[in-house]
């Protein structure tokens, strides 16, 4: 119970904190015309302060507003990444900026494909990334892909 009870304390402490460090912060919305618009109630993205939150992108074409969701997986994975990389433009950052990515994918036999598209992305030290296979995407999609970058 003792242990218990202080894991609970610490959890309610770095609860606390985080609220408290993100009140703190400048907590704003950001957005780009060279993206796709939001496709429900959420930002392109989120900065609190240095940290920039990019919600996940999907297969869209930003000019035409086109669901690519028919096309291969290297093209879908070439216009998330592209997408991703607008709304970091947005806030005059780039892809080496990113520190973490989340890839959704809707089968993982694609792994391959994907990953060679996304490797030509990124120069230098390659995001931290956690890739998984899920049951749907939004739209019937192959890939979706979110990212955390940090200002300098």
């Amino acid at each position: 119970m003792t242990s218990t009870r202080s894991i609970l304390t610490a959890l309610g402490a770095a609860l606390l904190l985080s609220t408290q460090i993100a009140a703190a912060q400048d907590i704003r919305a950001v957005s780009s015309a060279d993206a796709p618009k939001a496709i429900g109630p959420y930002s392109q993205a989120v900065a609190a302060g240095k940290v920039i939150y990019l919600s996940g992108q999907i297969p869209i074409d930003p000019k035409t507003g086109e669901l690519m969701k028919d096309a291969p997986i290297e093209a879908q994975t070439r216009l998330v990444l592209e997408n991703l990389k607008a709304v970091l433009a947005a806030e005059k950052l780039t892809m080496a900026h990113i520190v973490s990515t989340t890839v959704y994918m809707k089968d993982l036999n694609d792994f391959g494909k994907m990953n060679e598209v996304y490797a030509g992305f990124f120069s230098g030290v390659a995001p931290a990334r956690a890739t998984v296979q899920v049951a749907r995407l939004p739209r019937d999609v192959a890939v979706e892909i979110g990212a955390i970058a940090v200002r300098p």
